[in-house]
């Protein structure tokens, strides 16, 4: 079982939970700019409320310290200016109400203010993607956001990695600007593992292209002391090796940023381990043989899938003795079963491991789903964008705000 998250204040923000440690809430306006972009089926009904759910602490501290909450979110990709039903955050406010036990009304045309909102009360704020300038972080438009508040509470890390009104804009303007819990619990996680990891670090990251994830491959190999790569990313490093990959997916422009990760890492005395056996097939099918080869014999017609149980072993060895576990990315095809047990195997040793464990990726938390370890991993991210962004080393803006103002 993983340890639970450290809270050592590694990045320094304000943080809601101080402001109510100092009673500083009471009486006060609160915006708060929450995640609830939630999957909907065509009538509009939620299919997921994970996000709702996961907004509800914050929203509740601040009504029971007695502030007048405000809260929004944006919902799909709406046009500036032109909010359709379908774009509307109705659903959003009905599934709130029944979560927080009280009424949640809906306010559209809210920017320039004249609706009412009284101490322990909450109101939604209707899509903030509908308000023309929110896109581009319109000053004039962050400005009137600010004085809606006079807190004001980013608890979407999730939309960290963008600069908009109401994620950068209004932090700059609000008499406060601070972390809800949420924000907090992810920056501590993530700075705790890259920042001020227990060693050794191991970092495994997978998906089908080098290109889409070069940054964060070159960015970890400069911190991590083994980098597990697996998928269409480990049979270009396979290539880089002189290894034959067969008609498996893979980048051969991109075998030479391949050589230069693993030579990077060397000089470091840090490893990419490369897969000692696979998991091949003709077809991705799930009607596909499998048929479990060292990576000598991989033929011409051959597509790899997943890795092989001895190279599973030993990642689930390297695994077992890490101090701090970053996943980002499964090893196979684990959608199919024949070609997930490698993924399966490395989630039971993630689970298992007593190192620090944080895992992020719409696909890795599928992974996590379908094995059922969810409890076991030490903090799971849900920023999908903002967590690519933030191991590739790259400022957020949303959180480069919160640390410009705790200054």
């Amino acid at each position: 079982m993983s340890p639970t998250t450290p809270m050592s204040n590694t990045l320094k923000v304000n943080r809601l939970s101080d402001l109510l440690a100092s009673h500083q809430l009471a009486g006060k306006r609160i915006f708060i700019r929450a995640d609830l972009n939630v999957p909907q089926d065509d009538l509009g009904r939620i299919t997921e409320d994970t996000r709702i759910k996961a907004s509800i602490p914050a929203i509740k501290l601040c009504i029971e310290a007695g502030a007048a909450v405000m809260v929004t979110s944006h919902l799909g990709r709406p046009q500036e200016g032109q909010l359709k039903a379908e774009d509307s955050l109705l659903p959003v406010a009905d599934r709130l109400a029944e979560l927080l036990g009280c009424k949640v009304p809906l306010i559209k045309n809210w920017v320039d203010g004249g609706f009412q909102v009284n101490p322990g009360q909450v109101v939604l704020l209707e899509n903030c993607r509908g308000n023309l300038g929110e896109k581009k972080d319109d000053d004039e438009l962050s400005r009137k956001l600010a004085k809606l508040c006079d807190i004001y509470v980013n608890d979407a890390f999730g939309t960290a990695h963008r600069a908009e009104a109401t994620t950068h804009g209004i932090a700059k303007y609000a008499p406060i600007a601070c972390a809800g819990p949420l924000m907090e619990a992810e920056l501590d996680a993530l700075s705790h593992a890259l920042n001020h990891p227990e060693r050794p670090l191991i970092a495994i990251v997978a998906g089908s292209k080098v290109s889409s994830k070069l940054t964060i491959l070159k960015s970890l190999a400069e911190k991590v002391d083994q980098l597990i790569v697996g998928g269409g990313i480990a049979n270009t490093f396979m290539l880089a090796k002189g290894i034959s990959i067969g008609k498996s997916l893979s980048e051969v422009d991109l075998v030479s940023e391949a050589k230069e990760i693993i030579d990077m890492m060397e000089k470091r005395g840090a490893s990419v381990p490369i897969p000692e056996d696979v998991v091949v097939a003709n077809e991705l099918s799930p009607l596909a043989r499998a048929n479990r080869i060292s990576v000598h014999d991989v033929a011409a017609d051959d597509m790899i899938l997943d890795i092989g149980p001895k190279t599973a072993a030993k990642f689930a060895s390297l695994i077992a003795h890490a101090g701090t576990i970053v996943w980002n990315g499964p090893l196979g095809v684990f959608e199919i079963d024949q070609f997930g047990g490698g993924t399966k195997m490395l989630a039971a040793a993630i689970a298992h491991s007593p190192g620090f464990s944080i895992a992020g990726g719409g696909d890795t938390l599928a992974a996590i789903a379908k094995y059922g370890i969810e409890k076991q991993v030490g903090y799971i991210s849900t920023g999908g964008g903002a967590f690519l962004e933030f191991l590739e080393g790259r400022t957020l803006p949303a959180v480069a705000i919160l640390q410009e103002r705790a200054k």
